[in-house]
């Protein structure tokens, strides 16, 4: 075994990367406080060249040069949108087609890797680091996922369980549909 360098790893060119299909999921960051969690989910999204990014609520945006110490440029390669209110946004994006889906715990949850077909298009919610996803948010979702927990803790930092269920989320969609950009996939 070998590690690879730099040049070894096979990556788009960034500006190929707004051409590429996307997998169909989108993220509403609503209520993070931390500019470090922001730019990691940015990060984690370009990784899995996801639809799009929505900061909602007092989340920060890419303006923040602290953003750029963990998204590492990937602001720059994923569409991102700042809104002020998250419940008109999911209501928009339900009415374009999209299932809304909360990372959250709830009295009625399911794993990220068990969504059915006609979930997709996603648009998955994650919420403020201490306080979860608020209820006029919640009240306004599809459906709840949840990354079971087997420790002493109830939950993981926002940024770590949101790069655990998109992935998720993409293994699904693929398995279901495709790769991005297979005509058939959504049918």
């Amino acid at each position: 075994m070998r590690k690879l360098s730099w040049d070894e790893i096979e990556r788009p060119e960034p500006e190929d990367i707004s051409t590429l299909p996307k997998h169909p999921v989108r993220l509403i960051v609503h209520n993070v406080r931390s500019i470090h969690n922001v730019g990691s989910m940015f990060r984690t999204s370009d990784a899995a060249r996801i639809e799009h990014v929505h900061l909602t609520g007092f989340t920060g945006t890419p303006e923040h040069k602290d953003l750029h110490k963990t998204a590492l440029g990937a602001q720059d390669a994923v569409e991102w949108s700042q809104h002020d209110d998250a419940v008109p946004l999911l209501h928009d994006l339900k009415d374009a087609g999209y299932t809304i889906a909360a990372l959250e715990q709830t009295d009625d949850t399911r794993s990220p890797d068990a969504v059915t077909a006609s979930a997709f298009p996603l648009a998955l919610v994650v919420g403020n680091e201490v306080r979860g996803v608020e209820t006029d948010v919640l009240d306004a979702v599809d459906l709840a996922l949840e990354i079971p927990q087997y420790g002493a803790k109830i939950s993981l930092n926002v940024g770590v369980a949101y790069g655990i269920a998109v992935y998720d989320l993409i293994r699904r969609a693929r398995t279901l549909f495709g790769p991005p950009g297979d005509e058939d996939r959504m049918e």
